[in-house]
């Protein structure tokens, strides 16, 4: 068996490619997060919103700080116990997460399913030991805390807009707001690429070092790994994930323009906020949060409670799920591979 200092640049090479995979996966899954509100409240068409939010997913590379991916890189299993068989096992047991939620229409988190699979792969291999507890706890809590911040940010924006605009025609307002939905809409895919791009830019660069690739003290990963997983994760956005896009967009609650401008803009900043502090949050959780909050800041009956629930669901089995693929893609990897 080769050992992890003596990694074929083939190894590396197949498991970059594996990785990006996932990262495109991960944009193709999550486009809807940052589309569905837009295009159902029909301020744009489904092929205008994904250029856009592709195009904002690749420019968050200019913006954000490497924080998220020093987290999954450095902060969630122990960098002593990581080669090529718990990388492979991790993107294994995210993938297939993502695949199945992807085939049934279920807005899970791609983030999560990552994190899921980097425990799981870990623990099969050094038991509990292997987990870093700062890190974890630190994105176990953001499961909870992102949504909760998105309905709370979202039902405060909307709270606002529906006083400032009182007297305001309902006409007018819906014409002002498809012009501000186009701003929000972009600021979310923004906060998306920013937090999401990182997530495989941490788990190519903890592959690097625990190869022997770069130095276990680098401060920043290789800066084509940095374009590489910008550029994988827009082109999945850019190929769209339309039946996640019908669940987020009209299951949960029908959104008017002003209401898709509510919801972004909550989401928005919860993103922007847990990119600045380096929490690998889940998009998926954090927009879903942001449109129940604007649904039930109308009416509690406005929000499809059903729908919603069978999506915390979806959350809940995310991580024991994808870590279980993960310790069984590691098992099968140490004994074929």
């Amino acid at each position: 068996m080769e050992s992890v200092g003596q990694l074929s640049l083939g190894i590396v090479a197949g498991l970059v490619i594996v990785a990006l995979a996932f990262d495109f996966m991960n944009g193709f899954h999550d486009a809807a997060n940052g589309i569905s509100t837009v295009v159902s409240t029909r301020v744009l068409k489904p092929y205008q919103a994904v250029v856009i939010a592709a195009l904002m997913n690749f420019i968050a590379v200019f913006i954000f700080h490497l924080s998220v991916a020093a987290t999954v890189g450095k902060g969630i299993i122990d960098q002593g116990i990581v080669d090529h068989y718990v990388v492979l096992g991790a993107l294994i047991g995210a993938i297939s997460w993502n695949i199945i939620t992807w085939y049934y229409g279920i807005p899970s988190s791609s983030s999560h399913a990552l994190i899921g699979g980097l425990v799981g792969a870990a623990v099969a291999k050094g038991g509990t030991h292997a987990l870093k507890g700062d890190g974890l706890i630190k994105t176990v809590e953001w499961i909870i805390l992102s949504p909760l911040l998105g309905f709370i940010l979202g039902s405060i924006v909307m709270l606002a807009v529906s006083w400032i605009f009182v007297k305001t025609p309902p006409r007018k307002v819906d014409t002002w707001f498809r012009r501000l939905q186009l701003l929000s809409a972009a600021s979310y895919s923004l906060g998306h690429g920013g937090n999401d791009a990182q997530k495989t830019i941490g788990v190519i660069w903890m592959l690097l070092i625990a190869a022997g690739r770069i130095a276990k003290d680098s401060t920043s990963p290789p800066l084509w790994v940095i374009i590489g997983c910008y550029t994988a994760m827009s082109m999945g956005t850019l190929f769209g994930g339309w039946r996640i896009v019908r669940t987020m967009g009209q299951k949960i609650t029908k959104l008017k323009p002003v209401g898709g401008f509510c919801a972004e803009s909550g989401g928005a900043i919860t993103l922007f906020l847990a990119s600045s502090i380096g929490v690998p949050v889940s998009t998926t959780h954090t927009i879903t949060g942001a449109i129940v909050g604007v649904g039930s800041a109308q009416k509690a009956s406005a929000v499809r409670w059903g729908v919603a629930g069978n999506i915390v669901w979806a959350w809940i089995f995310t991580i024991p799920a994808s870590a279980f693929m993960a310790a069984i893609a590691w098992w099968v990897g140490t004994h074929i591979l």
